[in-house]
């Protein structure tokens, strides 16, 4: 939690966001994440300013249970002196002892986002989902918190002004737009009309466009004429000096040459890793989300 203090934008930590997709989908398989084609609904997160904190709380921790079909497990919030917003006791359960900044009892608005963080931590747990270090795992707690539809709270808990400035979770803003806007894509939903902070539309508008232009790099033929001219480019060279190292900005890679020519890239859905011969249109299934991709090698 950063409450004062700068905060940090852009997409440092685009890869890792990716990578946590592309887990996510290995893990519970397109019809699980399909699952959760519904987010929580702000009512399930809301408070009102007669409600008691402790008991607004657990209410919601249940709705968090409930949305991410965690239906064994019980969560027991309380709240005490921290320096980070909240963390959770992950063990065997079906009991998990959460705990809250106390902060968040007197800002009750924000306790969703809290919970929607530590209740993933609970899921990834049982899912035996998780990444090596801590700067990535709760990159994948953030990461899937906002895919499976509970996460759009961490990015409407971010709010800034001149003198202030607020975040939850560890993604940055337009990360988190990211994410919402990569759910957005495959289920038809736009989270924006939820938020309550211009600074998390802003952050979800900047995360979209980049979630776009996914579905527009080559050799996908959405691309555009300026990517497809490049992509040209560089098949012919990959033909002619077979071995070359490519551009370890471009969003593919060739490998082999001549006729045995192959270009890789990552699923626009689900980020998984395709490999396919170059010749020319073809449609394409990513084994890991089924997308159907229509290519132009």
């Amino acid at each position: 939690m950063r409450e004062g203090s700068p905060v940090v934008h852009g997409f440092p930590h685009i890869d890792t966001v990716r990578r946590a997709i592309t887990a996510l989908y290995r893990r519970i398989s397109r019809d699980g994440v399909h699952a959760y084609a519904t987010s929580l609904v702000p009512a399930d997160a809301a408070f009102s300013d007669v409600d008691d904190a402790r008991a607004g709380a657990q209410r919601v921790a249940h709705a968090m249970v409930q949305h991410l079909r965690l239906p064994d497990a019980r969560m027991i919030v309380g709240f005490r002196r921290m320096d980070h917003a909240a963390s959770v006791e992950l063990a065997a359960g079906p009991e998990y002892f959460i705990e809250l900044n106390d902060r968040f009892r007197t800002h009750r608005r924000d306790i969703g986002a809290a919970l929607a963080h530590e209740v993933t931590h609970v899921l990834l747990h049982r899912l035996g989902l998780e990444f090596p270090g801590t700067r990535d795992n709760e990159i994948l707690t953030d990461t899937v918190a906002a895919y499976l539809g509970a996460g759009w709270l961490l990015l409407d808990a971010f709010r800034e002004d001149a003198t202030s400035s607020q975040k939850l979770g560890y993604l940055t803003p337009e990360e988190f737009g990211y994410v919402l806007a990569k759910r957005a894509l495959v289920f038809d939903e736009d989270p924006s009309p939820w938020f309550t902070s211009p600074q998390a539309y802003t952050a979800y508008t900047k995360g979209r466009e980049l979630a776009l232009r996914d579905g527009r790099q080559p050799p996908l033929t959405e691309a555009g004429w300026a990517g497809r001219r490049r992509y040209a480019k560089e098949r012919r060279y990959a033909r002619e000096h077979p071995g070359a190292v490519a551009d370890p900005a471009a969003p593919y890679a060739f490998e082999g040459g001549g006729a045995g020519l192959r270009v890789s890239f990552g699923c626009p859905t689900c980020h998984q890793r395709l490999r396919m011969p170059v010749r020319g249109r073809v449609r394409v299934r990513c084994g890991v989300c089924r997308m159907v991709l229509e290519c132009d090698t």
